[in-house]
């Protein structure tokens, strides 16, 4: 597979803990003058190649309104042609009152089946990608492990907060789960997924589900999730996490938008962050990847520290030196190659299937 450009992950929106404490406190990075130092340095070697397109420093202005139109825009690259040997069906599903229907994709649906299934919510920090734009990567996991998927155009923000959102994602859920004799679904083996800002959804996503009591689901599986506000704003990290691609100023445009409020203040409501939700338990097994050098690998070991010590399975894979989407932006390096095997294996093992 080619590396991905920048205009490509648009479309898809797609670890040792660093805390260095002088004697006078507070880190030393962020006392210390930043000249001379190279993030690039802190990414893994077999993956800098691939991270240098995404690697532009300085770039604050471009996360407005303005720029996000113009990055909606540009993202005129043709999709990835959908594979031929495994169906999508596309349908219009309903919400609830004051919400439009929202369109979702099928995938892999067998009627007369019992096969587990995942819901998959697409990255793109809560302001951009698209669930079409990644069927066909949904059609290949489908396809390895024979189960069905459904994905969700859900609305993106600033155009509506995280209660629109949410309550898309959600509609998307319990239509898979009502339907599963139609679709060939084990409504046991039902597992919620996403990458980035989709992670952060698919984590808020199994806190809902916890708290309606609805749909009962066997698994999250969390790639590299945009977990929490805070991020960027009121928690700062070394200068050479989240210095490529995702940098803490798109961040914070980000969860500004997604939030219609700024980000990192007390005023900020846990319905809207996974990480600001004080009970975790009860909630499906985990599975957890990011990247050392990914802005979110902070949140993201912190919010599975607080998974296990609410008793739930969790299982976390920090890659050294991995940036953020590295294993959809350089997929043939061995790094990248080991961390979708784990992910795959997670999934694999919420099914009941062996792992590889």
């Amino acid at each position: 597979m080619m590396l991905l450009s920048r205009r490509d992950f648009g479309r898809f929106g797609g670890g040792a803990l660093i805390v260095g404490l002088a004697a006078r406190g507070g880190p030393i990075w962020a006392r210390e003058p930043a000249r001379g130092i190279d993030p690039l340095r802190f990414v893994a070697p077999e993956l800098r190649a691939a991270a240098m397109p995404f690697y532009q420093p300085n770039q604050e202005s471009q996360w407005s309104d303005e720029g996000l139109a113009k990055m909606r825009a540009s993202r005129a690259t043709p999709e990835t042609p959908w594979l031929t040997d495994v169906p999508v069906e596309q349908l219009k599903v309903p919400v609830g009152k004051g919400h439009p229907d929202v369109t979702i994709y099928i995938i892999n649906a067998k009627a007369g089946t019992r096969r587990p299934g995942i819901l998959h919510t697409h990255g793109g920090g809560y302001i951009l990608g698209s669930a079409r734009s990644e069927v066909t990567y949904e059609q290949g996991i489908a396809k390895e492990l024979d189960c069905v998927v459904v994905t969700v155009e859900y609305r993106l923000a600033p155009e509506t907060t995280y209660i629109g959102s949410v309550e898309d994602i959600y509609a998307g859920l319990t239509w898979m789960h009502q339907n599963s004799a139609r679709i060939g679904l084990d409504p046991t083996r039902l597992a919620v997924m996403g990458e980035s800002a989709g992670g952060g959804l698919a984590a808020r996503l199994a806190i809902t589900a916890r708290d309606r009591g609805q749909v009962p689901l066997c698994a999250q599986i969390l790639v590299y999730p945009m977990l929490d506000d805070r991020t960027g704003s009121t928690i700062q990290l070394p200068p050479w996490i989240g210095a490529v691609l995702w940098t803490p100023a798109a961040n914070r445009f980000g969860w500004k938008s997604f939030l219609g409020m700024s980000p990192g203040g007390s005023d900020v409501p846990a319905a809207a962050v996974p990480a600001r939700v004080s009970d975790l338990s009860r909630l499906p097994p985990a599975f957890i990847g990011v990247g050392s050098v990914d802005l979110f690998m902070r949140e993201d070991i912190e919010y599975g520290r607080r998974l296990i010590e609410a008793g739930v399975p969790v299982a976390l894979d920090v890659v050294p030196g991995a940036f953020h989407a590295f294993d959809r932006i350089a997929p043939d390096t061995d790094l990248a190659r080991r961390f979708t095997r784990e992910k795959m294996n997670a999934l694999r093992k919420a099914f009941g299937q062996e792992t590889l």
